[in-house]
Parts: structure tokens; sequence; C-alpha cells
């Protein structure tokens, strides 16, 4: 049975999908697949306008929303979609309570990316010198949120565990769906074809842009010392003048900005260096370093909820002096570097692959929407959030709507 032929699927998008800028944008785009894939009618909607890198989205209706406006009650009533989606908490939060007032029976489901919590706890705990703090303020909005809908989308296995421990949010209302990667046969550049390290990332994610800041003034010195005929290259969308800034090269440190195929620039290169310091989820760059056979040295962070019982696909180590000299490595020795390889290619495999997930997530959105009513009423929160939620923001939505008018 295909619980998803001909359903009505609305995606309320935080931005328009930019697969060439970030991990989150082709998560958003394999999902759109997904759904096109197994019959679904698709109208994808955000408040964000759409920029010159948005990807063309094809078979699929296009609506520009609102915030704080009765005109999305208008077009989600006459919508009347089966299944709404929502890009992030954030939007759950802003459009949620519409969505559960006017269209009732409609499977409301959370794409988390990452647990914006954990990330946020971490930041402050790397960039402030704060202890860390999972009960933040930041985590009372989003756990609600995640109670609210009727499943979140998880791409860690990690999160799933430390949301089940440390908040009791129940397994049944999550489900563990990460970036997964295709089986087609590439065309890899050999050990000697490739040459120079190299990082891509999209700068507006904060991690990424102190990875890079930390890779400069921390490690690069330390490896290029050692290494004096190493080069450093930076890849990515949306650079800020600091990352700019980075550029030397007189130090064989180049910075180039944004990319149109990540494949060409990764598969050229023989070492990805990935010193990611906080965050949450799981890394675009590292798995596509891994797909194009491609090594990497990250921390423990950037290798969180990767490589499950299989070994990394190069080192990972949160010390400056053993992340250079394992980059050296890595890069010089020929064995320890193929061997490396093939442990990417064996993580993609068998954690990453499409097979792996396609079917046990068509099956569980099949029981959702057929028992949809009892998984409500079990997760007794989430219903009692929602009421306490919807009277709250619609009221608060509508007061701001009436000052917007005057």
């Amino acid at each position: 049975m295909n619980a998803l032929k001909n359903k009505r699927i609305l995606i309320i998008g935080f931005v328009w999908p930019e697969p060439k800028s970030s991990a989150a944008g082709s998560r958003m785009m394999q999902l759109i697949a997904f759904f096109k894939e197994n019959g679904g009618k698709i109208m994808f909607a955000s408040t964000a306008s759409e920029s010159e890198f948005s990807e063309e989205l094809y078979e699929v209706d296009r609506k520009q929303i609102t915030l704080n406006c009765t005109s999305f009650d208008e077009f989600v009533s006459e919508l009347q979609p089966d299944l709404v989606l929502f890009d992030r908490f954030m939007t759950e939060e802003q459009f949620g309570w519409r969505v559960a007032e006017h269209c009732p029976n409609a499977l409301r489901m959370l794409d988390s990316e990452d647990l914006h919590c954990l990330r946020e706890a971490r930041r402050l705990t790397v960039l402030k010198n704060k202890p860390f703090n999972l009960n933040n303020d930041l985590a009372k909005r989003e756990i609600a949120s995640i109670y609210r809908c009727d499943v979140t989308l998880m791409v860690s296995e990690f999160e799933i565990e430390l949301l089940q421990s440390h908040f009791k949010v129940p397994s049944f209302i999550m489900f563990y769906l990460p970036i997964w990667m295709g089986n087609e046969t590439l065309n890899l550049p050999s050990f000697e074809e490739r040459s120079d390290f190299m990082f891509i990332g999209n700068f507006l994610h904060a991690p990424n842009h102190d990875a890079v800041v930390y890779l400069k003034e921390k490690i690069w010195p330390l490896l290029f010392t050692k290494f004096p005929e190493a080069k450093m290259h930076i890849y990515g969308a949306y650079p800020t003048q600091k990352i700019k800034s980075l550029h030397e090269p007189k130090l064989n440190f180049y910075v180039h900005g944004r990319v149109d195929s990540s494949f060409e620039v990764i598969s050229k290169a023989r070492v990805l260096l990935a010193p990611i310091r906080f965050g949450a989820g799981i890394k675009g760059k590292l798995l596509e370093a891994m797909q194009f056979g491609t090594t990497s040295v990250t921390s423990e962070i950037g290798a969180e909820a990767m490589n499950g019982n299989f070994l990394w696909n190069g080192f990972i180590t949160d010390s400056p002096e053993d992340f250079a000299e394992k980059a050296i490595e890595l890069y010089q020795d020929k064995i320890i570097w193929v061997k490396a390889q093939q442990n990417g290619f064996e993580i993609i495999k068998n954690g990453f692959s499409k097979d792996l997930f396609k079917d046990s997530f068509k099956e569980f959105l099949t029981d959702k929407f057929k028992n949809l009513e009892k998984y409500r009423n079990k997760n007794f929160t989430g219903l009692l959030l929602i009421h306490h939620f919807l009277q709250s923001t619609k009221y608060m939505a509508k007061w701001i709507e009436e000052k917007n008018k005057a």
C-alpha cells in the first residue's frame, strides 16, 4: 500500500531550498523527491524571498505566504492538505496552530534538520565559556514543537537517544531519517590524481564559520610549519568579510567562495579538514567526502552519529596539534589513505544508503495516517501543548495583524 499516493502535501519552508548552498537544501530536495516518487501532490510555501540560488521546483506548486495574516488561513483551508511538513521548528511555531485549527485531520510532520537547542548549548560553551546547559530557552520552544507534531524526522540517532533520555520524548513521535546518498557508481580520481586540503560549507551556518576561523588561526600554522608544501582551499556559499579576510596566499590558504558543484572540488582534494567545535545533526560535507572518495580529519562533534560501529574515513581528534599531525599523515601515506577511503564507502553503504530507509519510511507513514487519532491520544502532552499554544498564539497573531493594519 502506498500511503502517499494522491495525498496533498504542504511543505512550509524556512527558506526556499538551495541544495548547492547547504546540506539543509539537499535534505529538503530529497524529501520533495521522495514525496513525488510516491505519488504525492506537493505545494511548497515560504515567507522567505527566493534568491538566484533557489532550486527550480519542478512539478511542485509554489506559494508565497505571509506571517501573522489570515490569508494563510484562507489558503490552507482551501488546500486542505493531508500532510503538512514544517521545515524546522520555527515554522511550526509560526504556522502550526493555524494548521491545527483549519486542517485538524492533517498529519503534522516536523523536519528538525538538527537539534537546535543542542547546537546552541554547545555554541555558548565554546564561544562564551558558559556551562553546558541543554535546558535552555531554545529547548523549551523546540521540544514543545516536537511534542505538538505527530512525527519529527531526526537525522541523528544520538539526538533521538538524547531526546528520549533527557526530555522524555516518546519514541513513537520520532523517526530516524538521515540525509541519504545515492548508489550510483562514480568515476573517482586516484590518490595520485588528487592534491591539497579543503573545506566546504555554508557560512551562514555558525559552526562552519567558526570551524574555518579556528582552522586558520589554530591548526593551519601548525600544519603549514611542518608541511610547507600544503595548500588549503576554502569553499562555500555566503562567505562573510571575516571569512574572506582569511585568504592568505603566502601561507597557501585560499578562500574561493561558492561553487556550482561540490563533487568537482571535493573529489579533486585528497583530504577534507573539518575542525567543527560545536553543532548538531550530521554533517553533509563529511557524507559527501565519503561518497566522493575523499578522506577527512574532523572533531568528535563533527563525526557524531555518523560512523556507528565502522572506522572513520580518516581521523577524529579535538587537539589542534594532533589534528595537524593526522592531517599530514593521512595526506602523505597512501596505504593509510586508501584504507580510510574504503572506510568511508562502508559507512555510506551501511548507514546512509537510500535503500535502507525508503521502505520503512513509507510503512511508518502508512501506519501514522491509518492510526493518527490513536497516536495523538497517546501523546497527551502534545494535545495539551497544542490547546494552550493555539489559544495564546492565536490571539497574539491577531493582535499583531490588527497592529499592522494601523
